[in-house]
């Protein structure tokens, strides 16, 4: 192998490790039970906890061999429901930091990055079709949830750590967004959850590339996402089995795409949601890749702090 194909290696390998976290928590996150409603004028504050360990899977696109990946991000987020033209809706804003190690070997050469700052932040605005009016809380502990259905919109921000210069960077410096739809049905304590949706990007004008940052897009990634959870004893103390699949994200760097990037990958995990007090709760969750066919497969764990009010907090 020539010093040009290393140097063009080693350039790859570093370019799809700064595309793989943020990947990471777009496609492949779980979130049973993010239609079910609230009354009017709930509000919520969550701090979180994610741990990520693992490798990556290149698809042959690279000569590179153990590349794994150790970080963990600590989410901020605060949500609100309010009533839309009569319906449930609600609004989630989301801050992530990142603190990792990534490492890997090209053609033999070991390779290690530290990397901490903020990832982009995220908006989603969720509204209820259909078994879900905006109620207040006395109508609402009256209320008894059937089907639902909803539809949403996440909208990352290109707020997120980057630099043109830098090969690893925990922003995308792009927007994203993602059209959702989603399905809820309870029977008894029972509930089973389906979503529906695409991711649609921006183009990122200022990739990293040798000579000069190039322009570099992505095409759509379609996903699904299903949920069979239980009430174990009230609706705030739950368990649940979580399922995903999702497709596409090809990468085309300075107008030439790359068919090996095409992903084609799904998770599996659980979560247990307890309540600990009347306005405080703690979730946790842990999910592990079934099949990866490019990018991320990692191990995550994390765990929530949740505390909910209706007003003004008490």
């Amino acid at each position: 192998m020539s010093l040009l194909e290393i140097k063009t290696a080693m350039l790859a390998f570093w370019l799809l490790l700064a595309m793989d976290p943020l990947g990471v928590l777009q496609a492949q996150s779980l979130a049973p039970r993010a239609y079910l409603i609230t009354p009017l004028h709930s509000n919520a504050v969550t701090l979180t906890s994610s741990f990520f360990s693992g490798g990556l899977d290149f698809n042959g696109v690279v000569p590179i061999t153990g590349a794994t990946g150790t970080y963990s991000v600590p989410i901020f987020s605060y949500y609100h429901s309010f009533g839309f033209l009569g319906r449930s809706a609600n609004i989630l804003v989301a801050l992530p930091y990142g603190v990792g190690t990534f490492q890997g070997s090209v053609v033999g050469t070991e390779q290690q990055i530290y990397r901490s700052g903020l990832l982009d932040a995220n908006f989603r605005l969720s509204v209820n079709l259909k078994g879900g009016p905006a109620m207040p809380v006395q109508g609402f502990v009256k209320w008894k949830q059937k089907t639902l259905l909803g539809v949403s919109l996440t909208v990352i921000a290109p707020t997120g750590q980057y630099d043109p210069s830098r090969l690893i960077n925990w922003g995308i410096n792009r927007w994203a967004f993602k059209p959702e739809i989603g399905f809820s049905q309870r029977r008894g304590k029972w509930v089973v959850d389906g979503y529906a949706g695409v991711w649609l990007f921006t183009t990122n004008g200022a990739f990293f590339s040798s000579p000069a940052p190039a322009p570099q897009t992505l095409s759509p990634i379609g996903s699904f996402e299903g949920h069979l959870s239980r009430d174990l004893g009230s609706p705030r103390f739950w368990a649940s089995l979580d399922g995903n699949f999702w497709f596409g994200g090809t990468a085309t760097l300075n107008g030439v795409p790359n068919p090996k990037t095409k992903q084609t990958s799904s998770r599996i995990g659980a979560t247990l949601a307890v309540p600990i007090s009347k306005h405080q709760a703690i979730k946790m969750n842990y999910s592990i890749g079934t099949y990866v066919r490019f990018g991320g497969n990692y191990h995550n764990f994390s765990v929530a702090w949740q505390y909910s009010w209706l007003g003004r907090p008490k």
